[in-house]
């Protein structure tokens, strides 16, 4: 096997089975013997079955970069709420192990939660928080809203709706053609609540 197929069968299987089972539920032995390699190219690639989920976590959590770059084009912080509801249903449907991760890590935090996980977390949810902070100044939130709640709260919604998903298929569709409903129902509640006028 080459070096390159070797290092993307590996991060490919770890992935599976780290997602699966977490760090200290999978050995080096079975991430080798499902690779088809031996264990010593793991220690080649990684240095260690730590290094390689701190890999699969790093590739798992790269998508997260992306809320810079949509901060940058959109300044409405109303269209920003809405932006990060479409992001997130999108980087849900393309990493589909990502919320494995992200609860695992969460409840249960490795070594590399602090290093990894937690400041992308933080970055998003800062982001959204100062948009919030944003709209309150022009008066499109509410005064009493405290952003960091508030972001907070966003973000439960829209990753409960994937996290649910099996508890909760009898109840909705969960099919990616509905995205763009929910979004548009999400930014209603976020923005205008539930409560009748």
């Amino acid at each position: 096997m080459e070096k390159t197929d070797c290092n993307r069968k590996l991060l490919e299987v770890a992935t599976q089975l780290f997602s699966e089972r977490g760090l200290h539920g999978v050995s080096i032995r079975e991430l080798s013997q499902a690779a088809g390699t031996s264990i010593s190219m793991i220690s080649y690639h990684f240095g260690s079955k730590e290094g390689l989920y701190s890999a699969v976590l790093q590739q798992q959590f790269a998508c997260f970069a992306e809320i810079h770059a949509i901060r940058q084009r959109v300044s409405d912080p109303v269209e920003m709420v809405e932006s990060y509801l479409r992001w997130t249903f999108r980087r849900h449907r393309d990493n589909p192990y990502l919320l494995r991760f992200y609860t695992s890590e969460l409840t249960n935090p490795t070594a590399f939660f602090s290093t990894l996980v937690m400041p992308v977390i933080d970055e998003v949810i800062v982001i959204m928080a100062q948009a919030i902070e944003e709209g309150k100044r022009q008066q499109k939130f509410r005064e009493d809203v405290d952003p960091t709640n508030a972001a907070l709260a966003l973000a439960g919604m829209v990753n409960y709706f994937f996290l649910s998903s099996l508890a909760t298929e009898n109840l909705i569709s969960h099919s990616p053609e509905r995205d763009e409903e929910l979004v548009q129902q999400y930014l209603k509640i976020f923005t205008s609540g539930v409560g009748a006028s």
